[in-house]
């Protein structure tokens, strides 16, 4: 499970909170909080 401030790759990601995506172009990227509720946990 992928959180905030890890360089998990490239691919989308799904807010464990409240279901936005953020979507990482670069394999250096890093999560940034959710845009929308500002969790910090993905899936």
């Amino acid at each position: 499970m992928p959180t905030t401030g890890e360089k998990p790759g490239k691919g989308t990601y799904t807010c464990n909170s409240c279901g936005q995506s953020v979507t990482l172009d670069d394999h250096t990227d890093t999560l940034p909080p959710c845009p929308k509720c500002n969790g910090t946990e993905y899936r």
